[in-house]
């Protein structure tokens, strides 16, 4: 494991130093929003015993807050990307530092103050020359445990498409590729070690008796901290982005992302950022959309029919039509080309299971449900298309469901902690895997082909765009989608490399260096 560990830092490293550096970006400005507010809340509350209770029970009540709800919260508020997880992070980084603030400067020796007060010190000149000085350790043995917390955390602002490391902790999982998600959880582990030992280095000097060391190495902590947020910055990460297209986190939604990125850049002169693998998928990209956050996404039409729409009949392509036009006039979405591949729900279970019990439909299935553990990713129980209605048409009454992650079910499955699970009928992992997939013997899931979604204004702005999106029309069938997964899922290829090789295959995109 370890040599397939440095195996994948050594040929990927360009993929990482980049997530490195958004990782700090982000970690860092959150702490340092953090310890601006959290210094002077500290301070107020400090002044004015009065309001401590108040604002200390808020700043506690919102640190118990689960991290998903929060960034989730936002979402509607301030879209998906890293403003939105920088916010998320600021808000969690308060409570260490508000807490230490207010117990450093309330616990110095009362005497002390009287004293300063005695020789005329101002209000000004207590807080600045007396208190915060003496406080400084307290405060700063809470900004090393929440600097230690933020990196730490910021994993999961990969969850709402914004960067750092959690985008390979993420993908990993998402992917089946367990050594990416064990680089990305050890380089912020390494991260996270390093900044913490910076800071207790400054914190044992902090402690030591010399004052006027103390008040340099006050200075030092945070102009460090400033500094360091400011160098790591990336001028680059600032240059208008023409064109943002979205991907849901899954494999043939990574590799269509980087179709999109390939061709679009080879044809046209239109600069492509590419945010894979939002969370939450369509719940997340379609208010990004409409918040122009987001301009083109791969879509399910069936998906658009039910999660979007909210339409109650089962969808099939004959309602293509309708649902382009309902698109166009509620969103100003436009349905564009069709991909070929109709990636719908289906149920697998093991072999064993099967010939246990001689299952081979849902009908099947539904007659032993009652003693079986059911497991699917997290949308599929709130969709209408999803749970429910796998309850009403087959009368399924599982002894127990399992809330999985899209990228986790076959382990769960192999694993024997479920019975059963959704799956998507392009999986890559159906190839490898000794699971039986379930005839649908009532009809019940909708066709989901796959379409390109984009924003109608994007296209009057680029009009020769449509002809290039067109280009990927038909251009994958079932099969050929589930051999595209199936190289990432189990040959451990990367999403990019695939999708430029089988554009190279179809002579959309010249060969040569990727």
């Amino acid at each position: 494991m370890i040599s397939q560990i440095i195996e994948l830092l050594v040929s990927r490293w360009d993929f990482f130093s980049n997530l490195i550096i958004e990782h700090l970006i982000i970690s860092l400005l959150a702490i340092l929003f953090a310890t601006i507010i959290g210094l002077l809340l500290g301070v107020f509350i400090s002044e004015h015993q009065k309001s401590s209770p108040f604002i200390l029970s808020i700043v506690n009540f919102i640190y118990t807050i689960p991290a998903i709800s929060l960034l989730g919260i936002l979402i509607p508020l301030s879209g998906i990307g890293n403003a939105t997880a920088i916010i998320a992070l600021t808000i969690y980084a308060l409570l260490p530092i508000v807490r230490n603030t207010h117990t450093g400067i309330t616990n110095i020796d009362a005497s002390i103050i009287e004293a300063a007060k005695g020789m005329g010190s101002t209000k000004g000149q207590l807080l600045l020359k007396i208190k915060l000085p003496l406080a400084f350790p307290v405060i700063l043995a809470g900004f090393r445990n929440m600097v230690v917390m933020t990196i730490a955390l910021t994993g999961i602002a990969s969850f709402i498409g914004a960067g750092g490391l959690g985008v390979a902790i993420y993908r990993g999982i998402t992917t089946n590729n367990s050594i990416m998600t064990i680089v990305g959880s050890l380089l912020i582990a390494i991260i996270a070690f390093l900044m913490d030992f910076i800071f207790m280095q400054i914190e044992k000097i902090a402690n030591r008796k010399n004052k006027q060391k103390k008040k340099n190495y006050i200075a030092l902590a945070f102009s460090t901290l400033i500094i360091i947020s400011l160098i790591i910055i990336n001028p680059s990460s600032n240059k208008e982005t023409t064109l943002n297209i979205a991907t849901k986190p899954m494999s043939e939604q990574y590799i269509i992302g980087e179709m999109y990125k390939f061709l679009i850049e080879e044809d046209l002169d239109i600069n492509v950022k590419l945010t894979q693998g939002v969370g939450g998928g369509t719940a997340n990209i379609q208010p990004a959309m409409e918040s122009k956050e987001i301009d083109l996404y791969p879509e399910y039409t069936g998906t658009g029919w039910n999660a979007v729409l909210k339409e109650e009949s089962v969808y099939t392509e004959k309602d293509y039509t309708t649902l382009k036009n309902k698109y166009l006039e509620k969103y100003d979405f436009i349905w564009l080309n069709k991909f070929g591949f109709n990636n719908t729900y289906g149920l697998a279970i093991t072999k064993d299971l099967a010939d246990k019990y001689d299952i081979e439909t849902y009908s099947d299935l539904a007659y032993h449900s009652s003693t079986l553990v059911f497991g699917a990713e997290y949308d599929f129980f709130d969709r209408q298309d999803g749970y429910q209605a796998l309850k009403d048409t087959y009368d399924f009454a599982f002894k127990k469901t399992m809330d999985l992650d899209i990228g986790l079910k076959y382990q769960a499955i192999k694993q024997k902690k479920v019975d059963v699970i959704s799956i998507f009928t392009t999986d890559g992992q159906l190839s490898s895997s000794e699971l039986v997939v379930l005839k649908d013997d009532l009809a019940l899931y909708p066709s989901y082909m796959c379409t390109s979604v984009i924003r109608a204004e994007v296209l009057e702005e680029y009009p020769k765009l449509e002809k290039t999106l067109m280009k990927l029309d038909n251009v994958l069938d079932d099969k050929a989608m589930a051999k595209l997964n199936y190289l990432v899922e189990e040959e451990k290829q990367e999403p990019k490399e695939v999708a430029f090789n089988y554009l190279v295959e179809l002579g959309l995109v010249k060969g040569g260096q990727k």
